[in-house]
């Protein structure tokens, strides 16, 4: 049997230490599913050197890539905060398995809550691969 990980870590300026404290506070609400679907698989830690700044992980493998995001705007609401803010996660799989790897990435608007952009890995290498949909028909990528 083959266990599936996504993994990440990355770090979130809050911008004090009570704003930090405050975002564990808030995500031990998200975890008790005051939303559609509760919050799993997110660590967040407060970095010691900077006691304004949050350390996230997936903390055991089992991450999902929707709960930062979700968490990160919810902060970013709470705590007025701005600017871009990304992170990257990968995908990982305890066995060979042609679908048992990858990755990708997301770009947030802090101030504006949205999302700006996303990649994934697969998705990006099938669009690549189909010529039916590949808007780079005939380019080589070196």
């Amino acid at each position: 049997m083959a266990d599936y990980l996504t993994q990440f870590s990355c770090s979130l300026d809050v911008g004090s230490k009570e704003h930090a404290a405050a975002a564990l506070a808030l995500l031990a609400t998200m975890r008790d599913g005051d939303d559609d679907e509760p919050i799993y698989g997110l660590e967040v830690e407060i970095d010691p050197a900077h006691p304004g700044t949050l350390f996230l992980s997936d903390g055991d493998g089992f991450g999902d890539p929707e709960h930062v995001i979700a968490f990160v705007l919810r902060c970013a609401e709470a705590f007025d905060l701005k600017g871009r803010w990304g992170f990257i996660w990968s995908l990982t799989c305890s066995r060979h398995r042609l679908d048992g790897f990858g990755g990708g990435a997301q770009l947030l608007n802090l101030g504006e809550r949205k999302s700006l952009a996303w990649t994934d890995c697969a998705h990006w290498l099938g669009a690549m691969l189909d010529p039916a949909t590949n808007p780079t028909k005939g380019v080589v990528f070196a």
